[in-house]
């Protein structure tokens, strides 16, 4: 018969394996958010699976076959951006995005997924804006 303590410690040991269990499953699923910046600066970037946010620069998009072709910036810092594929329709220059990808060793960001980020000013639908008078 085990005593009370001896569950305790039990019942602790399973709960910390499974967390380990968990965190470790995890670990291979998670995407850093970071910005140009913090990519630039860091030797290790290349080959880490990161989203990276900015600003589409103006007059950077450009299509090169399959691949869409764009720098990204925030802060004064810039990367150029390879994404394979075409973006949300929502994609524009002077507009800010999300993608996520890896660093490649010549400095370029190869992303995968492009994501448009919007502003957080919303209305009720319907609204007048303060613009349309």
């Amino acid at each position: 018969m085990i005593r009370r303590p001896g569950r305790l410690a039990l019942a602790g040991v399973l709960v910390a394996a499974g967390a380990l269990v968990v965190a470790g499953a995890l670990e291979d699923t998670l995407t850093y958010y970071r910005t140009p910046a913090e990519v630039l600066s860091d030797p290790d970037a290349a080959g880490e699976r990161v989203r990276l946010g900015g600003d589409v620069v103006p007059g950077s998009l450009r299509r090169d076959g399959e691949t869409v072709v764009f720098r990204l910036a925030e802060a004064g810092h810039e990367i150029v951006v390879h994404q394979r594929g075409a973006p949300p329709d929502t994609f524009r220059e002077g507009e800010g995005a999300v993608v996520e990808g890896r660093l490649s060793p010549d400095g370029v960001f190869r992303a995968d997924h492009v994501e448009v980020r919007h502003g957080n000013e919303y209305g009720p639908t319907g609204a007048e804006s303060p613009d349309a008078r």
